[in-house]
């Protein structure tokens, strides 16, 4: 069973191409998603990495936790589940404020 993780602070200039060869160094990737901003179209800094299995995962996060590339020091950690939102709560827009409390 796959595996995802979070892989953090990832440089814009980095490529998934890039990322897919350096993530099959600890084993198969299976898939790769580099969330973008939806405005502009600009990386959003992080990915998610489906690696084949458990053990890959783990060889995956011993390797590149704390990699470094381009002057950026990976953060990579087994990615967890989103918490649902309560019924009703909805995402703030710009004339709504920044900051939730």
């Amino acid at each position: 069973m796959a595996t995802r993780l979070f892989v953090g602070n990832l440089p814009y200039s980095v490529s998934e191409d890039r990322l897919r060869a350096l993530f099959s160094e600890a084993g198969t990737v299976q898939s790769l998603s580099c969330p973008t901003e939806r405005g502009t179209g600009r990386p959003r800094g992080f990915c998610f990495v489906d690696m084949a299995n458990s053990d890959e995962a783990e060889r995956a996060t011993r390797m590149f936790n704390g990699y470094r590339i381009d002057d950026r020091t990976l953060r990579v950690e087994t990615a967890s589940e989103r918490p649902p939102r309560p019924s009703g709560e909805r995402r703030r827009t710009s004339g709504e404020g920044r900051y939730r409390y």
